[in-house]
């Protein structure tokens, strides 16, 4: 059975981007389960299994489609009880949800801050029009003009870790001595800064980058998509 985990990519296809995917890509590992990456262009996501979801990841495994990064977290916990857990039981899967509203209110609008020109730079035309127009939308102003200081957002990004490092003070992991799903939802975030800017503009002797480093060996067998975006 080959199981398909549809991505999002810029014109680019082995430079995979989406954090929320690349949670979906370290889960996989972390079952020990295979699968075909199929990166896709925004404008072809609705495109892809009769329409089944506007975005991306989407989770084929044999009949089953998934989409959403934590309820595919949920069903490979649920369809693959005899590989390693994901969440280490109900606390961890309670923890995951703090974490993923920290990663999604606090990192990923301080990415968004550095990077989103990096992102429309990536994308084909016919993407970069579907994201200057739904962008400008949401913001209600020129692309250009929605953040301005890329290099003052680079500056404040570090402060926005320090829960993280607080954390790293007492153990390897937000998971503890190993890694859990919690860990991966932060990783996809600094990961989606690194493929799109080339760096998470952190010094190498901040622990929040070297607990980045250390996740980063988890996809080490990543298929060839990963491996390059890494």
């Amino acid at each position: 059975m080959t199981r398909i985990l549809y991505s999002l990519s810029g014109e680019d296809r082995s430079r995979p981007f989406s954090p929320h995917c690349w949670k979906v890509v370290l889960a996989l590992h972390h079952k020990g389960l295979d699968f075909d990456e199929v990166p896709l262009a925004f404008t072809e996501i609705p495109t892809v299994e009769n329409e089944f979801s506007k975005t991306v990841p989407i989770l084929r495994d044999g009949d089953r489609l998934i989409s959403d990064s934590f309820q595919i977290a949920l069903y490979l916990e649920e369809a693959y009880p005899d590989r390693p857990s994901l969440f280490g039981g109900e606390g961890g899967k309670a923890m995951a949800r703090l974490v993923e509203g920290y990663s999604q209110t606090t990192i990923h609008p301080a990415v968004s801050a550095i990077a989103l020109m990096d992102i429309y730079g990536m994308l084909a035309p016919v993407d970069q029009a579907h994201f200057r127009k739904t962008r400008e939308a949401f913001f209600n102003k020129p692309l250009e003009e929605v953040f301005p200081d890329r290099e003052g957002a680079i500056a404040a990004f570090p402060a926005k870790l320090q829960p993280l490092r607080h954390m790293l003070r007492f153990q390897p992991y937000i998971g503890g001595e190993k890694p859990l799903f919690a860990d991966y939802i932060v990783f996809g975030a600094f990961q989606w800064l690194k493929v799109v800017s080339g760096s998470v503009h952190l010094p190498e002797d901040d622990a929040a980058l070297q607990w980045f480093e250390r996740c980063h060996g988890l996809a080490g067998n990543a298929q060839k998509p990963a491996d390059i975006a890494i």
